[in-house]
């Protein structure tokens, strides 16, 4: 009768000692030593061998805490040596009691990262600051499209994409003889300081590849609704006529607007400049403008727009069905909360018929700007 009971109330030898019911097991230290912590116990473990890919804390803990007593450092209020003796009658504490522990601990840390004299060691300790030198030296592999990632590094990298430096030696490398560029955007008008990282920008949307197919896939009327100019004040109004091949011409209206500025729509009041030694390159007119242009079948008047501010775009099918129909509206101040306006409260401006609508950033190479600029 294996397992059964012997004569005298105590269990057999080959009968294991099963634990009360609602009581837990505690953990002994010892039995979570480096020696019986396997490679299985880690991530590249296979399934089929391991049931859990996870450690258990308690024994991760203990691993820890063996470590740290290795390295004679103190993992926490009781000492590791202690706590890692092999002597069947010191009992640590169980995984709940190491988890509290854990947490002392850690609220220990951040009572010291508050006092100022911690914090500047942890600010001593972010990292090493490398001269300005190797920044640009750096910088003459960077792609024109990772200028700005290459910016985000830190304060130096930001600075060295300031320097007059750094906008001449990426005009010359993208730079060729038979690229065909504005006057104010050859080598000899890129002497001057003063607008040279707006000309360097533009003359990649002529001479760098990747630049130039963003324009070619520029569609002749949007998909959608320009919402970006929403808000967006008037700056000026012109309009001139076509002579093509068509028998009558047509007339092209062009509107520039300025875009409200980045900060007031995220109400941030504060802006990174570049240094003063730098302003003049950094010095755009053009910043933040664009240029709405609708090409209509024939001449139509419009009211004096200049000076307010775009609130609606609408672009629908014409009344011949051939063609767009296109409405702007224009008010006095712009529209805060997302709230609708009725037409009759602004200046209502309608286009119709409308042969193309395009949508220029003061980078595009059709964009209009100035050769004193």
């Amino acid at each position: 009768m294996a397992g059964g009971p012997s004569p005298l109330g105590r269990p057999r030898p080959d009968t294991a000692a099963m634990p009360k019911r609602g009581k837990r097991l505690k953990f002994r230290a010892h039995d979570a030593c480096s020696g019986r912590v396997t490679v299985a116990d880690y991530a590249n473990s296979d399934p089929a061998v391991v049931r859990s890919g996870r450690v258990k804390k308690a024994v991760a803990n203990a691993v820890q805490q063996e470590v740290k007593s290795l390295c004679g450092l103190e993992a926490s209020q009781v000492p590791a040596v202690a706590a890692l003796s092999g002597e069947p009658g010191d009992i640590t504490d169980s995984s709940d009691e190491v988890d509290a522990q854990e947490s002392v601990h850690k609220r220990t840390i951040s009572r010291k990262k508050k006092s100022p004299r911690h914090r500047e060691d942890l600010d001593g300790a972010g990292g090493e600051e490398y001269p300005m030198d190797i920044w640009l030296l750096l910088a003459a592999y960077i792609r024109p499209e990772d200028i700005v990632n290459f910016s985000l590094i830190c304060k130096n990298a930001w600075t060295v994409t300031c320097t007059a430096a750094f906008w001449t030696r990426l005009y010359r490398r993208h730079y060729t003889l038979d690229a065909v560029l504005p006057l104010r955007l050859r080598p000899e008008s890129m002497e001057r300081p003063r607008c040279l990282r707006a000309c360097v920008i533009r003359s990649l949307y002529h001479m760098y590849e990747p630049f130039a197919a963003r324009v070619s896939r520029n569609p002749a009327i949007p998909e959608s609704t320009p919402s970006a100019l929403r808000n967006s004040k008037c700056l000026l109004f012109w309009c001139r006529k076509i002579v093509g091949n068509r028998q009558e011409p047509m007339w092209e209206f062009n509107f520039k607007f300025k875009k409200q500025s980045p900060r007031l729509r995220s109400r941030c009041t504060r802006a990174l400049r570049p240094p003063s030694q730098y302003e003049d390159v950094h010095t755009n007119p053009d910043q933040d403008c664009c240029l709405l242009q609708v090409t209509t079948l024939n001449f139509i008047f419009i009211p004096i727009v200049m000076g307010m501010v775009f609130t609606l775009f609408t672009i629908s099918v014409s009344t011949d069905m051939r063609h767009r129909r296109v409405g702007l509206l224009f008010q006095d101040s712009p529209v805060r909360g997302g709230r609708r306006l009725r037409s009759e409260q602004g200046v209502q401006v309608t286009l119709d018929p409308v042969h193309s609508v395009r949508l220029f950033d003061w980078w595009h190479p059709q964009y209009p700007f100035s050769l004193r600029a």
